[in-house]
Formats: structure tokens, sequence, C-alpha cells
């Protein structure tokens, strides 16, 4: 432990090239898991605001001036010498080449096959909610008929649609089945993750890549699903919760805005969905009235992108 009251508060900068690239940092000689590869970043000052931090630190540890930087997540840990509160930044823009100031090596790296090794035993979480995209698609095949859906989904996916949420609550088993079949057999040529609303038995049976649990499915579950990706909807402080302990990939929060599938819901506005999610340790979709335009907004209060039912991949 660290002989203080509390965790240390460090900064750590997800520096992402528009590829999808990242940079870690290796950690230099002299200090405490020496070799290992981590997220650029440092200790916060007392009384010191977080932006000022991850900005400092990024000047003094790699001499690169940061543009645009957005909070994201939220991660504690246990090590032996200490315990960390790391609260990550997603860096878009900054000026200058990154460089170690410590002599530390530097290395561009992708979530689904970094290649350097070791890595912080922390950073297991973040490289896998990398792999999560900014946008999540909602299916609707009662507005459209499935083949024409069919139709929409593949020229969305054209345009990089990578994780889509199968919700045919409508439909019946069989018929879920056979629709998701068709819309994994569509997703696998590009990539995109296909989520299944509901059983997980219908995931394995279409050979669909997790299952996204309803607000009520996520408060009676007693663990998490034996899937590969596993996400729900939340929409107050106990379900985000319940999640968290759940361990659970990602969430989708909201009505951010109140929506015609939704009527007599509330909607959170941006400042409560903001507040709900300060220092959460998993990424968060915005979802109520979303559209590509909004993922700017939803990404400076926090969000790891937009999901939307129709919005998101109609256009």
């Amino acid at each position: 432990m660290n002989g203080q009251q509390g965790p240390l508060e460090v900064v750590a900068a997800v520096i992402l090239r528009p590829d999808g690239s990242f940079l870690l940092a290796q950690r230099p000689a002299g200090k405490a898991y020496a070799g290992y590869w981590e997220f650029p970043g440092g200790k916060v000052e007392s009384g010191e605001d977080l932006c000022l931090a991850l900005e400092r630190e990024l000047r003094e540890e790699i001499g690169i001036t940061v543009e645009r930087a957005y909070p994201w997540i939220t991660r504690c840990f246990d090590y032996p010498h200490a315990s960390v509160r790391l609260k990550f930044f997603r860096v878009s823009r900054w000026h200058g080449e990154p460089h170690g100031h410590e002599n530390q090596e530097l290395n561009w790296q992708r979530a689904e096959a970094p290649s350097v090794n070791p890595l912080l035993p922390a950073n297991g979480p973040i490289l896998r909610a990398l792999q999560l995209p900014p946008l999540y698609g909602i299916t609707a095949a009662n507005r459209h008929g499935e083949g024409r859906l069919l139709e929409l989904l593949e020229a969305a996916m054209a345009k990089g649609l990578r994780m889509l949420q199968v919700r045919e609550k409508w439909m019946d088993p069989q018929s879920l089945v056979t629709f998701a079949k068709a819309v994994v057999s569509l997703a696998r040529p590009y990539g995109t993750k296909v989520i299944i609303n509901g059983a997980p038995a219908i995931s394995d049976e279409a050979g669909a890549d997790g299952v996204h649990l309803s607000a009520d499915q996520l408060m009676q579950v007693t663990g998490r699903p034996q899937v590969e990706w596993c996400g729900a909807s939340c929409h107050d402080p106990q379900e985000l919760k319940r999640a968290r302990e759940l361990g659970l990939d990602f969430v989708v929060l909201g009505p951010v805005r109140r929506t015609s599938s939704h009527p007599g819901a509330v909607d959170l506005g941006w400042g409560r969905f903001e507040n709900w999610i300060r220092d959460y340790p998993l990424p968060v979709y915005a979802i109520g009235g979303m559209r590509q335009a909004d993922l700017e907004h939803a990404w400076q209060h926090g969000a790891h992108g937009i999901a939307a039912i129709r919005q998101v991949w109609e256009n």
C-alpha cells in the first residue's frame, strides 16, 4: 500500500491515431515495474485539475502538447507497492512528435493484438474496452421489414458500422435465431460485432458475439453470462452499480433525450449523464435521440460513444 489515505490519483492517456492505434510507453529503469509497458501519464499533484495534470505529464514525459482530450473510464488497481486510481483520457489531437524524455521506449499498438510485453496488470480491461467502436447500432426490423433491414445493415457495415445489437423483441425465438444468423453472416466479412438482446442461448445458436441484457435482466441475473461480450441497458445509478459488480464489458445509459420509442421515460440530460458515469470503470454508450453529430458531445461528457435504434445506421 502507499501509506496515505486513499489511492494515488493518476492520469493516463490513450493517445489515439486516426487508424485506431494508440501509444504505449515502457517504464524506465529505476521505477517500479521497470520494463513493463503502460499508457503514458503520471501522478496528480495535490489540488491539481485532472486535465491540467494530464497536459503536464504528457509534456514532461513524452514532449507533446495536448490539444483535445476526452474523459473516459476510471479503474482502481492494487499493486504491491501502491493502490492507484487511474483516470483515463482519450487524446485525439496533440502537437509535437512523441518521444521519451526519460529514455523510455515508445510503441504504437492495436488493442486486438498488442505486440509488446509485459504489460502492466491494470491495462487488460483498457485494451478490451478499446476494442469497442464508438457507434453501437440497434436493429428495428418491424420498421422496415427483415429483407429491407438487412440491406440497410450491410450498407451501414460497408460504411464502417462495427457493432450492432439485434433487438427484435416481437419475434418468436426461432424467428429471432433465423434473423440473427442472417445478420451474423452479413457482419463477418466486415468484422462487425453482433450482440443479441436477450438470452445467451439464442446468441450461441446464432453464432453471435455476445448478449445485451435489459435492465430487468441485469437486476435479476446472478452472474455474468458466459459470452464473449456482454452489455446492459441502464437507467439509474443502481443499475450502473450492478453492471459494474457483474464485470460486464459495457453499458448503455439513457435516455439522454426523449425518444418516440420510449415516450414515457424521463430524459437524463447531459448533466445527469455525466455525473452518473464520473469515475465509472466501464465504457458507457449514450442513448436517446442520438445522431452521429452527437458523438463529439457525448465524448465531452465522458461517454465511450453513442447508441441508436435508427439514426446511427440508417443514414
